[in-house]
């Protein structure tokens, strides 16, 4: 299975999962409530940030020739108008770094993480942030837009309105009964396409609106991924057509886009409607906001299944991941053709993979979600690349480190990274 001269074969981080020490950001303040929501606080989550040129070289030398990383907004303006140029500095060092290996860095500007001054300023439903927003992106295009050819400005855009349905849905199994609130927490969780953990969430609700006052100012801070308005989905888009225009007015070269979480959305007799109108709020309603990019990042993990009565649970017997998602890769090229039918701009699968223990079933996982791809492109679609998430065992948000999606383990007392067969496999399949 081939692919064509300049296909992007990569594997994807985030900056606050990888780095460490992201002191600065809402997250660090949230993992060290004293009833935090999150199994763990990500500490030097895989040091990442001194250990990035071993980690650079060790995808390089397996054979993959592009990185997609975010730079972390909290590190480079880690209070409101004052920039720091020693973190600019350090990601330049981080781009040079994969240029030298013969590899392609592609940059994200936002991966959930914020600046905790943001977030005391009303974060993700205020106006200001799409200023702010511009004015970081601009920073960025200023310094490092002449080593950079790829831009996505914010990763999984659509996050704040699934989290919203789904939080929704918590609380009403929760109401039904707490029987329903215990069976039903993992159910919930296996939906999103972020390591979430209601049901401690539910646990701490009392404690949690006095520890963020304390926090942020504010009871309810309203972070990237805090279950979003209407209004803060489209302030999020309007964030993200600044930063475009910005990166494009400095630098005329770049490729810019977002990436969105979107799920293989199946209808059983009955369930079309609920299809349709999930699709309808996951991707079609942003396509005024994104017509212009350069490229839509898709990010795909599963498929969703549909019956009259709406969201079905995965199939009896299905194999599920660690996540709790179904295991079923077939749903990635599902997605870009599903896509296609709207969005003419090249697509990137900027993230897709599986949490397992088991590394033979993520090859297995890696294998027929390439051969999707590979379908793909015969039949004429622009797809440009593909990043598995993730290059390594990763602070997987809420959930800790319990999650196992990387092409590398990392000893958690060590830091030692040691390849699994699934990177060598993904890389023998780069040009």
């Amino acid at each position: 299975m081939a692919f064509p001269k300049g296909f992007f074969i990569g594997a994807a981080t985030a900056a606050h999962q990888v780095e460490g020490n992201n002191v600065h950001s809402d997250y660090w303040l949230q993992e060290h409530m004293p009833h935090s929501s999150f199994t763990e606080p990500s500490g030097d989550a895989c040091d990442h940030y001194h250990r990035y040129a071993e980690d650079i070289e060790l995808l390089s030398k397996a054979g993959l020739n592009a990185y997609r990383f975010s730079l972390e907004w909290a590190r480079i303006e880690p209070e409101e108008g004052r920039f720091d140029e020693s973190e600019i500095e350090h990601y330049r060092r981080v781009i040079r770094c994969c240029r030298e290996h013969g590899v392609e860095p592609v940059v994200t500007l936002h991966h959930f993480t914020s600046p905790a001054w943001l977030i005391r300023k009303g974060g993700w439903e205020a106006e200001s942030t799409v200023e702010y927003f511009r004015r970081y992106a601009a920073y960025v295009a200023q310094k490092l837009g002449g080593e950079l050819t790829y831009v996505c400005t914010i990763n999984e855009a659509n996050m704040g309105l699934q989290l919203a349905a789904i939080s929704k849905r918590y609380m009403l199994m929760a109401e039904q009964a707490k029987k329903a609130a215990a069976s039903g927490a993992k159910q919930a969780e296996g939906k999103v396409q972020v390591g979430m953990n209601f049901e401690k969430m539910m646990e701490n609700m009392k404690f949690a609106a006095m520890e963020n006052a304390q926090a942020f100012g504010t009871p309810q801070p309203q972070t990237f991924v805090s279950a979003r308005t209407l209004a803060g989905d489209i302030l999020v888009m309007l964030a993200h057509q600044a930063a475009r225009e910005a990166v494009k007015a400095l630098c005329p070269h770049i490729r810019v886009g977002l990436s969105l979480s979107l799920h293989d959305l199946q209808a059983q007799p009955g369930g079309e409607a609920f299809a349709e109108a999930a699709w309808e709020e996951e991707f079609r309603h942003y396509l005024p906001y994104i017509q212009d990019d350069d490229f839509l990042g898709v990010q795909n993990y599963t498929r969703t299944i549909y019956g009259p009565q709406g969201q079905l649970p995965a199939p009896q017997g299905a194999e599920l991941t660690q996540m709790e998602y179904e295991f079923y890769p077939q749903a990635l090229s599902h997605v870009l053709r599903k896509v296609r039918e709207d969005f003419s701009g090249d697509l990137i699968v900027t993230e897709n993979g599986i949490a397992t223990a088991d590394d033979s079933r993520r090859v297995a996982f890696i294998q027929e979600a390439l051969a999707g791809v590979r379908s793909c492109l015969d039949d004429g679609l622009p797809v440009r690349g593909y990043f598995y998430w993730s290059l390594m065992d990763n602070f997987e948000w809420q959930k800790g480190f319990s999650m196992t999606f990387g092409l590398m383990a990392v000893d958690r007392a060590t830091q030692a990274r040691t390849p699994k067969p699934s990177l060598a496999f993904l890389g023998s399949f780069a040009e």
